[in-house]
């Protein structure tokens, strides 16, 4: 008995040891820096006492440049499982207490070893990156550590949800794991992402640019894409993080939990929020909240392409997948970075078995030069890809304008739409009648005694026979035309009629999307 008191004595006593990770002075420096340890978040992140921890007593391969005379604890990075919300997951987070966080091959078979169980176990797997990049000391292995979690990324997409969590520096090749990775979050003034750092830039190019400016939270959740949600604080991220899991399946062998919850808050009032006049706008969050449970809505990249929302929410207790043309910036135009959004967050949820909800009101594509040469052609045409390969409940609303190739690419019927409904002020035609009538009925109105009055009738004309849902309806092309008030009513009609949804696919590997 003794014996196994010394025993228990001399574990206590390690787990101690190796939940310091560098050091006391290294945490106060990490606390110096507003920044949690890693085993802090995990336990901020995860429900209360959920968490086990794997291979607490890994040590580090490194045999050059006095390695071997260096304790590193759990290699610098600590992992496990755990649950949130009550659901398992798997779970990694990166020690910069311990030389950084900086990955050598044991580190990374750490990493690998919980990517292996959490597709095995088919639970979410999440990755809080804080790490100064590869372990200079191991060389090559260092480089195959990234590889072999590379690889896992790619087998484990569209298999398991996989989230990445920058709290502080990922750069050169550590980004590669988050930008494979289906949701990125990042938290202002902590969080950074960079191929190449200030220093090297300074070198190469002679320019000064500070971490922030060149790869901080705000550059890669507005500009770049590559994050997919902001917040100010890691509390905030951690709840933005619950809510994700709360909304998601575990993985694509299982639906999302469906939860009763209540209707939509009676303030949004579907009359009152889209003007019927078409040059007017509004914003389409408020239709989806007048659409969903609750009127809780989780936007997906809500800084970046503004022109295009996706996020989700419930209805009926279901969880739906929304993108929606947003009228409140630039008219709610497609272009490259809206199409790009809106494309990965349609494979997202054809992949995790996600209905999706599409919400039209658009005048097009945006034109000029600098689309055409940014390759608006190739980024618009993974949006139709996208869309017709997603075999998920598909289901669109025209709102108002459905013009051009924008009223192809938004779900319609001719890209496998289920379901397709207008509202009574959708106009549906090749262009805005302004534009055709002026092409269409040039002769007439330059002959006219009074051209402006010829025009303003031509317009009325074009609008008569083509600009509204009733043409496309007669075609078919529109399942039927419905009060906005009977919005919500007729997307859970779709949503159980196509619960057993079973659509049959050429046999191939895999098609080419055009990346």
């Amino acid at each position: 008995m003794s014996l196994m008191n010394d025993k228990i004595q001399e574990l206590e006593a390690r787990r101690s040891k190796v939940s310091l990770g560098g050091g006391e002075k290294a945490i106060e420096k990490q606390k110096a820096m507003g920044k949690l340890t890693a085993r802090e978040r995990i336990e901020a992140l995860l429900d209360e006492g959920s968490f086990y921890e794997f291979d607490m007593f890994v040590k580090h391969d490194g045999r050059e440049f006095g390695m071997l005379d260096k304790e590193l604890a759990s290699d610098g990075v600590v992992v496990g499982t755990g649950k949130i919300n009550g659901q398992p997951v798997a779970i990694f987070a990166q020690d910069f207490t311990v030389v950084g966080g900086s990955l050598g091959l044991a580190h990374a078979r750490e990493i690998t070893k919980v990517m292996d169980f959490a597709m095995k176990m088919k639970m979410p797997l999440i990755g809080i990156n804080d790490s100064g990049g590869a372990r200079i000391q191991e060389g090559v292995n260092a480089l195959a550590g990234y590889g072999e979690i590379f690889l896992r990324n790619t087998q484990a997409s569209g298999v398991i949800p996989q989230i990445s969590v920058i709290l502080g520096p990922c750069a050169g090749g550590a980004v590669y794991s988050p930008a494979l990775t289906d949701f990125v979050f990042v938290v202002d003034g902590v969080s950074k992402m960079f191929i190449t750092g200030p220093d090297v830039i300074k070198t190469v190019l002679g320019e000064e640019i500070g971490q922030e400016e060149l790869g901080g939270a705000r550059v890669h959740a507005e500009i770049t894409g590559n994050a997919h949600f902001f917040a100010e604080s890691e509390s905030e991220c951690f709840l933005q993080i619950r809510k994700l899991i709360s909304m998601i399946p575990p993985s694509n062998t299982e639906p999302a939990e469906v939860i009763p919850t209540q209707l939509p808050e009676a303030k949004y009032d579907m009359a009152s929020i889209v003007p019927a006049d078409p040059t007017i706008p509004y914003d389409v969050r408020d239709v989806v909240k007048a659409i969903v449970d609750e009127s809780d809505f989780l936007e997906v990249m809500e800084l970046f392409a503004a022109n295009i929302v996706v996020g989700f929410g419930r209805v009926g207790g279901q969880t739906v997948g929304f993108v929606c043309n947003q009228p409140l910036v630039l008219a709610g135009v497609l272009d490259c970075d809206s199409s790009d959004k809106a494309a990965r967050f349609i494979r997202f949820c054809d992949a995790f078995n996600i209905p999706i909800v599409t919400l039209e009101d658009l005048p097009g594509y945006l034109p000029g030069v600098d689309q055409e040469h940014m390759g608006v052609i190739r980024h618009g045409a993974k949006m139709l890809y996208a869309y017709s390969e997603a075999s998920v409940p598909k289901i669109t609303v025209i709102l108002r304008k459905a013009y051009g190739g924008g009223y192809i690419a938004m779900n319609s019927r001719h890209l496998g739409a289920d379901f397709v409904y207008a509202w009574p002020t959708a106009e549906i035609a090749v262009m805005g009648a302004e534009g055709a009538a002026n092409i269409v009925f040039r002769k007439e109105i330059l002959a006219a005694e009074d051209p402006e009055a010829m025009r303003k009738q031509k317009i009325a004309e074009y609008k008569e026979k083509f600009a509204n849902p009733y043409v496309a309806a007669g075609k078919g092309y529109v399942d039927t035309v419905i009060k906005p008030s009977e919005t919500r009513e007729y997307v859970l009609m779709s949503l159980a009629a196509s619960l057993k949804k079973e659509e049959p696919t050429p046999k191939k590997k895999h098609g080419i999307p055009p990346f």
